[in-house]
């Protein structure tokens, strides 16, 4: 580890050099940033350094597939069984698709995900250690520390679900190996942490998160502010089957975050905005900071002109796409027939079932928000736990708003058992398909991945089932850090 936090120090402690072009942005060399003591003066340059951070999660890197958190929205759902690859169209991200990937120690893509994530905690981990000495406001200085440590968390928490085997309620503690916990800056070899060790630092660090952040005010929904901080804990409640503590904190976010759900007709406008009175925590690019071939829209839109998505639109599975009604304003993002949607030329390809949910800002931009966090996924957990729990009219009421928002004709559930719990699951498939999600999903409750029956080509998939709880579910550590780190224990191959 030594080595990549060697790295981080160039990458974390100026604002500035995350402006530079992205040679420069992953440059070793100390001299390429402004040195740490001008950063930790004042609140205004321990801003610019968490500014840093906020850029960091939708700033291209090295290669085309590797764009901040989006690169891992992206793998998320390739490595389910909900969204399609038409066709190989030019290679990236198809041995995401074929699983193929997580399970290559010398894969770029691989080492790209593992580094992107620490480097988030070491940036946080320099502010959260020295920002309490900088000249400023107490507010300032506890905003920015706030915000730090829900980095830290979150970042924490994506890894753990990654590379750790599954965390399960049923089997306190947790003491099979985690990821590497790094809660102070080091450059030292660390071994692996425990899962259980890793979701209660993670958790710690979410309410100390919450008793920084009490009062802010957030410049943009591109940062942190306790509501975000709430769904992140439901989130965390949720893969934990802490049920309670999921519906608990959801509610939060529901009945305190302001937030509404978005209008029918909002919802094909393109999910690129925003402003969307739905988004709680969401990227936001500017024209000027355009990510090109690398963003998430050059790869899940149905419009930017790359050769990705002129080739090989993505679509939802039929089977999935079986569940809709003719009423549900969601069946208007995917084209069953193929022939229907408006493209801008005459090369970009159709096939059945593709999707229109993502559009870019135009054919030659691939600009466009990214949604981290909407107020429909807090009803789901919502609805999920309480279904958990056995409050099945609770858990009932809370799938009703969100899907009687989306279709107008949708009739409150009646179901209760494991029918409640399978329409429920059903909808959140529907609702969040594309972003992310649906790897956390099956693994976090032990499912296995089935493509069979549906539009998968098996000749590109290459996997149609894979058996839940195998050690594919774990993403192998990069070989490079296993060379680098003596103490690192590599999970099963």
């Amino acid at each position: 580890m030594k080595r990549i936090l060697y790295i981080f120090i160039a990458f974390a402690v100026s604002g500035a050099t995350l402006t530079s072009c992205k040679k420069d942005y992953l440059n070793t060399s100390p001299t390429e940033a402004v040195e740490e003591g001008q950063v930790f003066t004042d609140t205004k340059g321990a801003w610019a350094a968490l500014n840093g951070i906020h850029r960091a999660m939708y700033s291209a890197y090295d290669n085309q597939d590797q764009t901040g958190q989006s690169t891992v929205m992206i793998d998320g759902d390739m490595l389910g069984e909900d969204l399609v690859m038409t066709s190989a169209g030019n290679g990236w991200f198809n041995a995401s698709y074929q699983w193929t990937m997580h399970r290559n120690t010398s894969a770029t893509h691989l080492k790209f995900v593992y580094y992107f994530y620490y480097r988030i905690i070491a940036n946080a981990n320099k502010i959260i250690s020295q920002v309490d000495g900088v000249n400023g406001s107490d507010a300032d200085k506890k905003a920015i520390k706030g915000e730090a440590l829900t980095y830290r968390a979150w970042a924490h928490y994506m890894l753990v679900q990654l590379f750790g085997i599954r965390y399960n309620a049923a089997a306190k503690p947790n003491n099979q190996p985690g990821v590497p916990l790094l809660t102070m800056f080091t450059v030292e070899p660390q071994p692996r942490a425990t899962v259980e060790a890793v979701y209660t630092q993670v958790n710690k660090d979410l309410n100390d998160a919450l008793a920084n952040l009490s009062g802010y005010s957030r410049a943009a929904k591109s940062h942190f502010d306790s509501i975000v901080v709430y769904g992140i804990k439901a989130r965390v409640a949720l893969t934990m089957q802490d049920w309670a503590g999921a519906a608990a904190n959801a509610e939060v976010v529901i009945n305190k975050g302001g937030y509404s759900l978005m209008s029918n007709t909002d919802y094909v406008r393109g999910f690129n905005n925003a402003e969307n009175a739905e988004w709680i925590w969401a990227s936001r690019p500017t024209d000027d900071q355009t990510t090109a071939f690398n963003g998430f829209f050059a790869y899940m839109s149905v419009n930017f002109s790359s050769t990705n998505i002129r080739s090989n639109p993505k679509a939802i599975s039929k089977t999935l796409y079986a569940n809709l009604t003719a009423t549900d304003i969601r069946g208007q993002l995917w084209d069953s027939t193929g022939k229907k949607f408006t493209l801008p030329t005459a090369d970009f390809k159709k096939y059945p079932y593709m999707n229109q949910k993502f559009v870019a800002k135009g054919s030659s931009s691939s600009v466009g928000d990214v949604p981290y966090m909407r107020l429909a996924e807090m009803y789901l957990i919502d609805a999920e736990a309480k279904a958990q729990l056995g409050q099945e009219g609770n858990a009932a009421d809370a799938l009703y708003t969100l899907a009687h928002n989306r279709d107008v004709n949708y009739v409150k559930s009646s179901n209760t058992g494991q029918a409640l719990k399978d329409e429920i699951a059903i909808q959140r498939r529907l609702e969040l398909w594309g972003e992310g999600f649906r790897f956390f999903d099956l693994k976090r409750q032990n499912l296995s991945v089935d493509r069979s029956g549906s539009n998968h080509d098996a000749a590109l998939a290459l996997v149609l089932k894979v058996p839940a709880g195998g050690v594919n579910w774990q993403w192998l550590f990069p070989q490079d850090e296993v060379n680098a780190n003596p103490k690192l224990e590599q999970n099963p191959l």
